[in-house]
């Protein structure tokens, strides 16, 4: 377990941000957070596993952590195994489907618009020059998501910022990698939300639970049981969103598409 010392204390080893931990034969990647007081095991979509550690973390403490988790983190590698991610690769075609806060909607290949793509009639249109390329196509539909997303994300921030008594983050959509959001603080600023745009493919109280996962980390980091009673207040039935998130975030379009022969 590679580590740096403590300048403070050389005897004593602390873990450093973006190291790897290898220990029972299993790769863990360490991130280490000043907003952290504990520490964390997360098993990333990709089935990465990441140590989610406070600053000046103690080494030994990690191992000894990791070493306690084996059987919890044994079940969900189980569990994960059993239950592998089926996410869709779609075409840009006359009927494919593409979804948009819960509801699918056919693809029409229309001619050009004022926007590359756009709901028209409850289906969604892409212009038929972009089609023919999957690369640009792709490249514009997730361009919708992202807009489209943003503005829908900050039409809904302030009344759940306001139920869990935060100040309203600054909001982005991009690819947030295994993630469906992160949050991070800022000095002197509002923090920004970081919002994955394929969430925007799901039911409308999936997102605004994603939206207030994350904002209840501006007064609680970590995923501890103060965290879950903080969140539980604002949505009873966290943890059933949770679960549901988990089933249908495994069978969501990630932007993996077909090229045509």
């Amino acid at each position: 377990m590679p580590t740096t010392a403590d300048p403070r204390d050389p005897s004593r080893a602390v873990l450093e941000d973006g190291q790897l931990i290898v220990l029972g034969g299993r790769e863990f990647r360490v991130a280490v957070s000043g907003r952290r007081r504990s520490l964390g095991l997360t098993v990333e979509r990709d089935g990465s596993l990441v140590l989610r550690a406070p600053q000046g973390c103690d080494a030994q403490r990690a191992e000894t952590f990791l070493r306690e988790g084996e059987a919890w983190l044994a079940d969900k590698l189980r569990l994960r195994d059993d239950h592998p991610p089926a996410h869709p690769v779609r075409e840009f075609r006359e009927g494919e489907t593409f979804a948009y806060l819960g509801r699918a909607y056919r693809l029409r290949i229309g001619g050009e618009g004022q926007t590359a793509v756009r709901l028209v009639a409850g289906r969604m249109v892409i212009d038929e020059g972009l089609a023919r390329d999957p690369a640009a196509a792709r490249r514009a539909l997730v361009g919708w998501y992202r807009g489209t997303g943003q503005r829908w994300a900050q039409g809904r921030l302030q009344p759940w910022a306001a139920r869990m008594e935060v100040r309203e983050p600054d909001v982005v959509v991009r690819d947030v990698g295994n993630r469906w959001g992160t949050y991070r603080s800022g000095d002197g600023t509002r923090g920004t939300m970081a919002l994955h745009w394929a969430l925007f493919q799901l039911p409308a109280h999936l997102v605004d639970y994603v939206i207030a996962h994350e904002l209840a980390h501006i007064r609680i980091p970590g995923h501890g049981g103060d965290y879950w009673a903080l969140l539980r207040q604002a949505i009873p039935e966290c943890k059933e969103r949770k679960g549901e998130l988990d089933d249908l975030g495994r069978r969501l379009w990630l932007g993996d598409i077909r090229h045509k022969p």
